[in-house]
């Protein structure tokens, strides 16, 4: 076509290509399916007549059908407006970058299983030092239990049901109730009374025979000397018992019963008296 002269435009190349291969406007139009004002419009380099955002692709599509080269010409299609073209990816470039990104791939799937997966020095345990375990001070062995009656500082003393100081009594009330632990006066013991509250316990020794009265005995729970005492009582029911220095129940005799009367009620069998 010759040497591109510096008056030439896009619309000049594209009508001279045009001319050249004996096309007309109408089977030009008609074979790019184009409207025949846009390319009246291209021809004539009027650009604001074509739809915002088309100048370029248009001017390139009758281009490359006519076979102008565009990138010879470059001076002219940069006056066209609308958004430059990006440059075409280059082949190396993009096989450097699919490089980069399975090695970066690789390496976190590494690291995330180093986090994950223990390695085999984490899971055994570490071999016992011989210098560590000479060098560890050895506690004293704990003291015997001490002989005396009398309670030592530090010392757990057992629970005996009996010992020399009296019989254990342990009373555990499940709501409140009124007690009263009151030693024979042969003893001359002191009367002991407390209001048990909610789950509150009340563990003492009584020495010598001694009599237990509560006002609400079916929510305590009494055991005497390890023995746990079955009152029968109810909710709301008094009841008495008496025991021996042992911490043993002394429930009354049954009253003898005549030939062929029914066996008496498992409350009249239980010690105590109801009111």
């Amino acid at each position: 076509m010759g040497a591109l002269r510096h008056d030439e435009s896009v619309g000049q190349l594209v009508r001279e290509a045009r001319e050249a291969k004996g096309l007309s406007r109408e089977d030009l139009a008609k074979e790019l399916k184009l409207p025949m004002r846009h390319l009246e419009a291209i021809e004539a380099d009027d650009w604001v007549s074509l739809p915002p955002g088309r100048p370029r692709p248009l001017a390139r599509q009758l281009a490359d059908r006519l076979g102008v080269d565009l990138e010879f010409h470059t001076g002219a299609f940069q006056i066209v407006p609308g958004v430059r073209e990006l440059d075409p990816p280059d082949p190396r470039q993009e096989r450097l970058e699919r490089v980069v990104m399975g090695i970066l791939t690789v390496a976190s799937v590494l690291v995330v299983l180093w986090l994950v997966v223990p390695g085999p020095s984490l899971g055994r345990k570490p071999a016992p030092n011989p210098l560590a375990v000479l060098s560890k001070p050895t506690l004293p062995p704990p003291p015997a239990p001490s002989a005396s009656p009398f309670p030592v500082l530090g010392e757990l003393l057992p629970e005996a049901p009996l010992n020399e100081q009296g019989a254990l009594v342990s009373l555990r009330a499940m709501d409140t109730c009124n007690v009263r632990i009151e030693p024979e006066p042969s003893q001359g013991g002191q009367l002991l009374a407390r209001t048990l509250r909610v789950s509150e316990p009340w563990r003492l020794r009584v020495k010598g025979p001694f009599t237990v009265q509560l006002d609400n005995a079916g929510v305590v729970n009494v055991e005497v000397a390890g023995r746990r005492i079955a009152h029968g009582q109810s909710v709301g029911e008094t009841w008495s018992g008496r025991f021996d220095a042992e911490g043993r129940w002394l429930q009354p005799a049954l009253p003898s019963l005549p030939e062929g009367a029914p066996p008496p009620d498992d409350d009249e069998t239980e010690g105590g008296t109801k009111p």
